[in-house]
């Protein structure tokens, strides 16, 4: 239904930033919810961000809160992720998804779509 692929990810230097993004196929964008997981080795998939289908309301893990932004651009079929102060514990590889209908956005099963990552390191 919805082709998602994420780009952007890359080696970064802790306190730096990153911005990644995940650019949808289709015409129905604006009808998921969208939401970024992250997973680094050994750990299981955690929620890191979600966004409405406007783009109005944003949750966000505790973890993550004051230094990640979600946004979506309808428009583009795209969502980002901000990633600014950057610590050696956010090295993951993270994932956007999209939810038709999202009863628990924080839950990775709430999502129907999943894209193939992108390698996010941060160093020291």
């Amino acid at each position: 239904q919805v082709q998602l692929v994420e780009s952007g990810g890359g080696l970064v230097q802790a306190g730096g930033s990153l911005r990644v993004s995940c650019a949808a196929s289709g015409r129905t964008f604006s009808s998921y919810v969208m939401g970024w997981f992250r997973q680094a080795p050994g750990k299981e998939r955690e929620f890191v961000a979600a966004i409405d289908r406007v783009g109005g309301r944003t949750n966000y893990a505790d973890a993550v809160k004051g230094r990640f932004t979600i946004s979506r651009d309808n428009a583009k079929n795209t969502v980002y992720l901000q990633m600014n102060s950057l610590k050696p514990e956010d090295t993951a590889g993270y994932y956007c998804a999209a939810a038709v209908y999202s009863n628990n956005y924080y839950s990775s099963s709430t999502y129907d779509y999943w894209g193939q990552g992108t390698q996010v390191t941060v160093s020291s």
